[in-house]
């Protein structure tokens, strides 16, 4: 399976997760303060974290597929504002699919803001460093909306599994 059938439908499934979570939050009139609560005083509030995974395939893509990508540096502020965000990084998203990777093999050069370096393989960059950090930005914006009372679920955090779901026999 190529990095591309790999990565894409991840951000993509993920992204519409994420995207529901928000429309539920609207939905049962959690207002956009939401977009600042956060885990604890020293980790990023939501918007932050929606701001960080909306970015994340855009960064990888640059180092993937080639794409011009500028990172975005300010957080949506509200609700809607996220939202639209995150259909846009979807819609990013398919086009990017239908474009060309690098090989497995490809050298990826990864470099921080805290000045750390790392030489990976886009194989080893896709396991070990923007799968990763994707998920952990998705999770903790799951785990800040828990936090402020939103009810979702197993189902909510993986609702494209309903697709293969098998059907009880029928007797």
């Amino acid at each position: 399976m190529s990095i591309k059938d790999q990565i894409t439908p991840v951000w993509n499934q993920m992204l519409g997760s994420l995207d529901g979570w928000l429309a539920k939050a609207e939905a049962h009139g959690q207002g956009d303060a939401l977009m600042q609560a956060s885990l604890t005083a020293d980790m990023y509030p939501l918007a932050a974290q929606v701001r960080f995974v909306c970015n994340m395939p855009g960064e990888a893509m640059a180092k993937l597929g080639g794409i011009d990508f500028a990172s975005a540096d300010e957080s949506p502020a509200t609700l809607t504002e996220a939202r639209a965000r995150i259909a846009a990084t979807r819609a990013a998203i398919d086009g990017w699919s239908k474009g060309t990777f690098v090989a497995d093999d490809a050298p990826v050069a990864l470099a921080l803001p805290n000045g750390m370096a790392f030489d990976l393989t886009a194989q080893e960059y896709v396991r070990d460093w923007a799968l990763a950090q994707f998920y952990f930005h998705i999770m903790a914006a799951y785990s800040i909306l828990r936090k402020e009372g939103l009810e979702i679920g197993k189902i909510d955090y993986v609702p494209y599994m309903l697709k293969y779901r098998r059907q009880p026999a029928s007797a």
